[in-house]
């Protein structure tokens, strides 16, 4: 980390504002040199802009102070955790701060009377979970990398993962946040308790609002307690539309599944070529489902959803009786990514929403786009809500590809709206969607939200370019 002072390195910052900086952070919390700043300008997009600076930020007052001078000297400031997200939301576009919460990792609080946690932006999904278990309990937001990414960017982009059929999202998981506005202000919002109708919900504004509105620096997150077993099935089809009447099915029973994800044809054929799951020839579909419960009640729960899963086109469904078969169950989900990094290691990664009754007009839509464009896609994700991730194999290096690809997701958007879906379930807009979000939102609450923005960051400090349709000056 480098530690010359300020007016040793070049840079594009003022230097009154360097100076006043360096009052209130010390030297080993900056980064200058651009070739240090560099891995901080990019995340799991293909999109990179260098920063003038990274800070890495050691408490909540610091970053009020930190947000008092980028908004008095007009400098942009980027929140960023681990930059695992896939659009860009933590790419800082117009250079200025990349505010790192790398140091601000600590569980300021277990409360397990309450059901509560207290922890900074910067705490891993895994820390988060890892605790919760030491008291019985679970986070239910689980993001595929949640290994790595922070509670601060699950928040920023409302990411939820394969439980939030059955548990919800990071909004209906968390009870109230501490941040920072734009100009330096500090909110606290929400409650402690499970129940508060006590003025606007702020809290849920912020969550999904990708660091646009005000810099998250605590959150009170809802614990549940873990369930005393998990029961695991998999069921395979000859086509998608069999699959897609389970899927209705299921979600229509008195069992809601703790996990229910989908796998179309396309990926099965992969993780068949590329690693040695065991699967039918010819298969349409895939699901992976999960319950969860009293031990007493699952072979109940497990016969109600297999049931509900059985129509004229279920070609196997096995459900594990023990610890190896649920791993040997599991371990085809878990081939599909490495073959698709080794196939198309620079794909795009897709993430819309579509009412589940309509997962079989998607897919159908999206086979024609494919063929019309010449694009392999390749379908997977979380049933049980209509969220499916859409990947398109191609090489961003090849020209006609990128611009086959580009018509291809145009349409594809414009499919998913008309189905009466979402153009994001988990991954957030950042800058890949922004150009899109006004074919879903309409005009009066796209200005109304352009107005909140403007109310919680007057000078447009926070995050710039990101979200809506970049305007003209």
């Amino acid at each position: 980390m480098s530690k010359l002072h300020p007016q040793d390195i070049a840079t594009n910052l003022p230097q009154d504002f360097l100076n006043a900086l360096y009052s209130v952070v010390s030297a080993d919390q900056v980064l200058l040199d651009e070739s240090e700043c560099f891995v901080y300008g990019y995340d799991n997009s293909r999109n990179q802009t260098t920063p003038d600076a990274v800070l890495f930020a050691e408490s909540h007052d610091q970053i009020k102070k930190i947000v008092l001078l980028c908004n008095q000297y007009e400098v942009p400031v980027v929140p960023r955790g681990r930059g695992t997200g896939t659009t860009g939301a933590s790419v800082p576009v117009k250079g200025g701060i990349a505010l790192s919460f790398e140091r601000m990792n600590r569980i300021l609080k277990i409360d397990p009377d309450n059901r509560v946690m207290v922890v900074e932006p910067g705490v891993t999904n895994q820390q988060i979970q890892d605790r919760a278990a030491e008291h019985g309990f679970f986070w239910p937001p689980d993001p595929s990398s949640a290994i790595f990414c922070t509670v601060g960017g699950n928040l920023a982009h409302n990411s939820a993962g394969p439980r939030a059929v059955k548990y919800g999202t990071p909004r209906e998981n968390t009870l109230g946040l501490r941040a920072v506005t734009g100009n330096g202000e500090e909110i606290r919002t929400g409650v402690y308790t499970t129940k508060g109708v006590v003025g606007y919900d702020l809290t849920r504004l912020l969550i999904g609002s990708e660091g646009t509105l005000a810099i998250i620096t605590e959150a009170n997150l809802k614990l549940t307690p873990l369930a005393q077993e998990k029961r695991t099935m998999q069921a395979v089809y000859k086509d998608i539309h069999s699959a897609a009447t389970a899927i209705s099915k299921i979600m229509a029973q008195s069992i809601t599944p703790y996990a229910l994800e989908f796998i179309d044809g396309k990926a099965m054929d992969m993780i068949r070529d590329y690693s040695k799951a065991d699967l039918p020839e010819h298969a349409g579909a895939m699901l992976m489902i999960e319950v969860d419960g009293d031990s007493n009640s699952l072979d109940n729960s497990s016969a109600i959803i297999q049931k509900a899963a059985t129509n004229e086109g279920l070609i196997s469904f096995e459900v594990a009786a023990s610890k190896e078969q649920v791993e040997k169950l599991w371990q085809t989900r878990k081939a599909l990514s490495p073959a698709l990094r080794k196939i198309a290691p620079k794909k795009i990664n897709e993430d819309v929403v579509v009412p589940v009754s309509n997962i079989p007009a998607l897919i159908a839509g999206l086979e024609k786009l494919s063929n019309k464009y010449k694009v392999n896609i390749v379908n997977f994700g979380h049933a049980g809500n209509g969220n499916i991730h859409v990947n398109l194999l191609i090489d961003p290096d090849d020209p006609v590809q990128m611009n086959n690809a580009e018509h291809c997701l145009n349409d594809m958007f414009a499919l998913v709206l008309k189905l009466n879906g979402t153009l994001s379930g988990e991954h957030g807009v950042g800058i890949e969607k922004r150009d899109f979000v006004d074919r879903e939102i309409d005009p009066v609450a796209m200005k109304l939200m352009r107005q909140i923005k403007q109310q919680f960051d007057p000078k447009g400090i926070l995050n710039p370019d990101k979200v809506f349709p970049l305007q003209d000056d």
